[in-house]
């Protein structure tokens, strides 16, 4: 560990390291190889006419010291590396929080660096003093995250916004991945039901008739009708004249929902207050859409392999989840266990309206035959 190391980390000539360069570098090897350096290093960078400050090197030996007697956070290193004034901060007064290095696109890549090069043009203008950041300043510390607030909500001369850049760049990135699970999970589904010895066979007289009480459901205020409209986006389009397609929209919506409760179902007080419970409706919402695809994919493929007639209450779909050869399952705990069951509590309530389970949580001939198709459905592209 010496100053040719600092240099080819940083990738730049002694004359040019910043106080983040070192930093970083030091963090590249082992805490006590780091201290032991430390001396050496301060006195090649003198040599070479780029001393940095006393502050910063009394910051490093006490952070460092600190890493290896096992007292430092990894909060209080990364402080300390945005103490040299040049390292963006990991999360910004207004709530923008950047990737983690392995996780940054191209785009979060590009926008580090360039925040770097400004705060490295800030810290050269006197604007920014690393020493009194170094030194906890609060004043100092509270103006270095402005003017990373101000900077990531700056138009750059191209016209883009670096902050809403980062951020369009990883919901790509996140519905890229969502829709290759969905599609993975969707040809799985489509395997099972083929190797089933025989198909479902449609109970058409079982769908008229929760058909019927489907629309009388639906036309009615508050739970369950809200969340049933919600999870089918009934709200924003109408309800379709044929019963299979009534039915199997509101079945879907339930694996898939849609769109969000109406206005008129929200209460704004509701809201404001921070601390209270959750609506049924809300909560009911919640946990359909913090369902996993695998979990949805090893439920209903238990449920369609084993037919009418089979227990499919919450503790079951749960247990039957957690000894699934169809998906990867780590080993489970009993709070795994139960966390599954909580969520597939509020499916099974809203299957019980659909005609999928009767009153004892028992699968119909109608669940059986609509359970694969309404996933198939939910994971569909709208193309098809």
């Amino acid at each position: 560990m010496d100053l040719d190391f600092v240099c080819s980390h940083a990738e730049r000539p002694a004359t040019a390291v910043t106080r983040r360069d070192v930093a970083l570098a030091l963090l590249a090897v082992p805490s006590g190889v780091a201290l032991v350096a430390l001396p050496d290093l301060r006195r090649e960078m003198m040599a070479a006419g780029n001393p940095l400050t006393r502050p910063f090197w009394e910051s490093a030996k006490a952070t460092l010291s600190s890493i290896e007697s096992g007292a430092a956070t990894v909060g209080d290193v990364q402080r300390w590396v945005e103490s040299t004034g040049t390292e963006p901060v990991l999360m910004t007064p207004g709530y923008f929080v950047w990737p983690e290095e392995d996780e940054r696109g191209p785009v979060a890549q590009e926008m580090f660096a360039r925040l770097v090069a400004h705060l490295e043009e800030r810290v050269a203008a006197g604007e920014i003093d690393p020493d009194r950041l170094a030194a906890g300043d609060q004043e100092a510390r509270g103006a270095y995250e402005d003017l990373q607030e101000r900077w990531l909500g700056t138009p750059l001369p191209d016209g883009r916004v670096p902050g809403f850049a980062v951020s369009d760049e990883q919901d790509e990135e996140l519905f890229a991945a969502w829709d290759e699970e969905e599609a993975f999970a969707l040809s799985e589904l489509r395997r099972i039901v083929a190797d089933l010895p025989r198909p479902p066979e449609l109970p058409e007289g079982d769908l008229a008739a929760a058909a019927a009480r489907l629309r009388g459901l639906l036309a009615l205020p508050g739970y369950p009708s809200s969340v049933l409209r919600a999870c089918a986006g009934f709200d924003d389009a109408p309800m379709p004249d044929d019963d299979a397609e009534l039915w199997l929209a509101v079945a879907a919506g339930v694996a898939g929902p849609i769109s969000d409760l109406s206005e008129g179902d929200d209460v704004l007080a509701e809201f404001a207050d921070l601390d209270g419970e959750l609506s049924l409706e809300d909560a009911t919402l919640a946990n359909l859409c913090a369902i996993q695809h695998a979990d949805w994919l090893a439920g209903v493929a238990a449920l369609t392999r084993l037919g009418p007639g089979v227990l499919a209450s919450p503790e079951r779909i749960a247990r039957l989840i957690a000894e699934s050869e169809d998906i990867d399952v780590d080993e489970q705990d009993g709070d795994d266990l139960v966390a599954t069951e909580a969520l597939f509590a509020s499916v099974v309530s809203l299957w019980a309206y659909l005609g999928i389970v009767d009153e004892d949580e028992v699968l119909t001939p109608l669940g059986w035959w609509g359970l694969p198709r309404a996933l198939e459905r939910a994971w569909s592209p709208a193309a098809e």
